[in-house]
Order: structure tokens, then sequence, then C-alpha cells
């Protein structure tokens, strides 16, 4: 008999010795190899649509937010990205309300704030999320200002003025501090949104020289939040955000957390930095709703579950929030959000994330795992109260049999006919249909 050597299987248990040697099983998991604690999985709802949602009938309303934040009936989502406004002006669904539309008279000159409490509705929607037991709430701005930027004008790039500087970090922790009058502690602060992309909305550029920069000037000021930066438009692009934040000790200091969209490039590895790491903002391209689990569009539920097991994996995130909760016409969102029907429509993107966020809590921890089968990405958690989530999504055509599920288990499985629907583990084997996504939760 040979000693020292003890098979690993579900959960770190020694599995029995077998009379024949037996092929691997079909998921490994070691609780011994512990990699990112989980902040959440979350969403934004910037740029007024939640407008569209106040447009809709009170039932209805309160069935989006349950498919939003409920962990028995939707995607029990954690974290809430807020818009802060950069104009009062422009097309409905457009731009954010400012807190200081004018200049006050100079950088120097003391600031005119005005706050109508309402923040286009996005203090609803904060405070409906924080009754449902949401505890983080990230703002982020586009754009300072355009008075105090180079170009004058909120939209179309444009960097911030140094003289202006302070004025901005001053603007940025005035908006926490109108939030938490309102009863919302903002747990986590951006000043930029994208900084390496001008775009002809709002938009300010950042090189991550300037941005590392300005973090030495937000940070002593935001000391009650914690400092995000720089949400650069793809993973890629983040990481030299990243290093120079990691190769300056004062601006180190002040980032808690590393972020990144995916749009310019997907997330193949972690960002370089010991400290948190977000995926804060994607939605795949494409021109119609669409509903599908799996399709092949690219836009389809499936895609999703991949991006975000490839977050979780590759990456090392600690947060994926997706873009957007709800919106209207042919959006990626989640929901699209039908003002003129009164009426909401569900994607299977929703139970794509739903199949992480509802049962993958704050405070989690990724273990490592691993499946037999190439075909089958699978991740593993253990949440702060002991119960234990394995993600498994079969890429594949065929059934896979996983058989040594220890504990008291519950499947839910999504695909083209289900939206997690739940069915008790029996004989301690799981079956994971091909083409679908299987969340196990053992408590």
């Amino acid at each position: 008999m040979l000693r020292g050597l003890v098979a690993i299987t579900l959960l770190g248990l020694p599995a029995p010795h077998p009379a024949h040697p037996a092929g691997p099983p079909a998921i490994t998991v070691n609780e011994r190899v512990r990699h990112q604690e989980i902040d959440g999985f979350g969403i934004s709802q910037a740029f007024r649509r939640n407008e569209l949602l106040k447009a809709l009938p009170a039932d209805k309303q309160r069935e989006v937010l349950d498919l939003w934040f409920d962990r028995h009936k939707g995607a029990g989502l954690s974290i809430l990205r807020l818009g802060i406004g950069s104009s009062p002006t422009g097309s409905p669904y457009d731009h954010m309300v400012s807190i200081q539309p004018d200049n006050p008279g100079g950088p120097d000159a003391p600031p005119k704030y005005v706050w109508d409490g309402d923040d286009n509705s996005q203090v609803w929607v904060a405070k409906e999320a924080q009754r449902y037991g949401v505890k983080r709430f990230f703002a982020d701005a586009w754009s300072a200002p355009g008075y105090m930027k180079d170009n004058g004008d909120d939209k179309n790039g444009g960097t911030l003025l140094p003289e202006w500087q302070r004025a901005y970090a001053n603007y940025l922790v005035a908006y926490t501090k109108f939030y938490a009058k309102e009863g919302i502690r903002i747990t986590d602060l951006g000043f930029t949104n994208e900084p390496d992309w001008t775009a002809s909305y709002a938009s300010m550029r950042f090189t991550p020289e300037q941005a590392a920069q300005f973090v030495k000037v937000l940070g002593p000021i935001a000391r009650n939040t914690k400092l995000v930066c720089c949400d650069s438009f793809g993973w890629n692009e983040a990481k030299a955000y990243t290093a120079a934040i990691e190769a300056d000790p004062e601006a180190r200091r002040w980032v808690k957390t590393h972020t990144g969209h995916t749009y310019a490039s997907p997330v193949d590895a972690p960002l370089p930095t010991a400290r948190k790491s977000w995926m804060s903002e994607w939605n795949p391209n494409g021109s119609t709703w669409n509903e599908a689990w799996d399709d092949g569009s690219g836009y389809d539920g499936f895609a999703i579950a991949q991006a975000v097991h490839d977050a979780l994996t590759l990456g090392d995130v600690s947060a994926y929030v997706y873009w957007l909760g709800g919106s209207r016409g042919a959006t990626r969102a989640l929901l699209q959000l039908d003002d003129t029907a009164k009426e909401y429509h569900v994607s299977k993107r929703l139970w794509a994330l739903a199949a992480y966020s509802r049962f993958i809590r704050p405070g989690a921890v990724r273990v490592e795992a691993s499946a037999a089968d190439p075909a089958v990405k699978v991740s593993a958690f253990r949440n702060a109260d002991g119960s234990r989530v394995i993600v498994a999504l079969n890429t594949g055509t065929t059934p896979v049999t996983w058989q040594g599920v220890h504990g008291r288990a519950t499947a839910y499985v999504t695909d083209n006919a289900n939206n997690l629907t739940p069915s008790a583990v029996t004989g301690r084997t799981v079956t994971l249909q091909p083409r679908a996504l299987t969340t196990v939760v053992i408590r």
C-alpha cells in the first residue's frame, strides 16, 4: 500500500481506496488550495435606465427588482454600480444629472453643489437594493464637469485640467456625502470610466501615469470609501493602469480595488496586483434583443456563463459587474424594459449570471477545482456560512456523470428549458447535461 498518496475528490475528502484503479472523478475539488475572496456580482443602471423601470406599473417594478436582487426568485445580486453625473442636458437616457453643473467661478471658488435627492432614480433603486440586503454601492464617474477639462465638454474625451484636480476630488466625495444623507453608504468610488477611450457621450482621458498621479490627490480626501481604478476599456489594457499604480508607493497605498472592462480584450490572466480586482463592466455585441440560451450568437446566456467562468478562474476577479441590468430596444442587458408597453422581458443572460450570483455570496473564497473532461468548465467556492458551491458548464454535446458528491446537495440546472431548476442529488451522483450550466450547492 502506498503511503502519503491520497486521492482528493469533492471538497478535499479522501477517496475510498478502490479494489481496482478507476479513472479520475469527473470533478475534483481541493479546498486546501485557496484563491480569491469574492466581493459579489452586480449590475449598473447608469445613464437614466432606472427611469425605464419607474415607467412600469408597481407590480412589474417589484418583479424586476426581485429578478435582480432576490436570492430566491432571481439573481441575488450584491453590487450596484452608480453613475456619477456629468451633465444635466442631453437626449433621454443619455446623460446623468450633475451635482455641480455650473462653474462656481474657478477651481478655488467655494463649490455650488445641488442635490435633488433622486439622481435620475438611482437613489430609489439603491434604497430598494439595500432592502434586499445589498451592501456594496460602487459610484463611478464617466467624466468631470466640462468646465474642469481642457476641451470644455463633459463628452468627447478631453483631460482634467491640473488646476481642477483637487476640486474634482472634492466633487466626487461630495457625491458620496449626498448619498449618505439618503441612507446609502457609497463603499467603492471610481473617478474614471474607460480612460483610454474617447466616446461621444460622457468621457475623459487619463494615461496610466496621470491616473496614478490623481489617485494621490483623491485618496487622502476619500478616506471613507474604497478607491477604485481604472475601468479600462479592455482587460489587457487595464494591466498598464494597474502596473502604474503598483509602481508608485503612494498611489498603491490608496487604491483598494483594480478594475477593468472586457470590450477591447477579454479576461485572460490576473491583473498585476495583490489587491482585489473586479470585472466592472461588459456586455457582448449584438443587434437584436435575444432571450436564447445557446444559439451561437455570442450574446446568448451560454456566452455569458463562459465569460463569468473565465473571469473568475483565469482572472481571479473578486466581482463581476454586468452592463446593464435592464434597458430598452435591442439591448444586451439582462432585461428588456419596455416603457411604452409597460412590460419587461427576461433573457437567459440573467439566469447565466444568477447561476453564480445567487449562490456564491460576498465573503466566499474560490478553491481549486478541475474536471477530467476538458469540455467541462468548473469552478468551486466555499461560502462564509460553510456551504459549498460548485458551478459546472458542460460545453460538450454529451452528458457527463459526476459521482461522489458528498453531503446534502441540490443541483440547479440552467439550459434551454430550465432557469435554475432545482433537483435533489440522490446516490451522490449528478449528471451534467450537455450545453448546460449546473450549480451544485452543498449545505
